[in-house]
């Protein structure tokens, strides 16, 4: 199975974030975890993160021949971002959204324009909605 990994933007600064919050969560320690999650499985992932819209529709149409399923953080993409909403349904992978809570710049499902071409939609915090989205894709495709 191929899954697209596609974190929006200001994740590059996860870390930044999390140290406000006393933690130590990194967008490079996720990206280590999913990694380390798929090893050793039938699970390829390839991994993007980016601030430009132009990049992630590019990553999106490049890859969806390719690609079984996406896991998709927008962040700031959730409440404007219109031409990554119709690349992702033009494409119909099914797709995660991830949105984070627990002082993440939280979301709710509702406040997205995804999450109606969303296959699903998990919230909570970054230490976890990662690997949970993985199975869920793995799960249902």
């Amino acid at each position: 199975m191929n899954i697209l990994v596609l974190h929006g933007p200001n994740l590059n600064l996860l870390g930044s974030i999390s140290a406000q919050l006393g933690k130590r969560i990194t967008l490079d320690k996720i990206n280590t975890g999913l990694r380390r999650h798929v090893r050793n499985s039938d699970v390829t992932i390839k991994i993007t993160q980016t601030h430009k819209v132009f990049q992630a529709l590019n990553f999106i149409q490049r890859n969806r021949n390719w690609a079984q399923g996406i896991l998709f953080a927008p962040m700031a993409w959730a409440n404007y971002e219109y031409s990554i909403r119709d690349a992702l349904k033009i494409a119909a992978i099914p797709t995660v959204q991830l949105l984070f809570s627990g002082g993440f710049h939280g979301a709710k499902k509702d406040n997205s324009i995804f999450s109606d071409v969303c296959t699903s939609t998990i919230i909570g915090t970054p230490e976890q909605i990662y690997i949970d989205g993985i199975n869920a894709l793995r799960e249902n495709i």
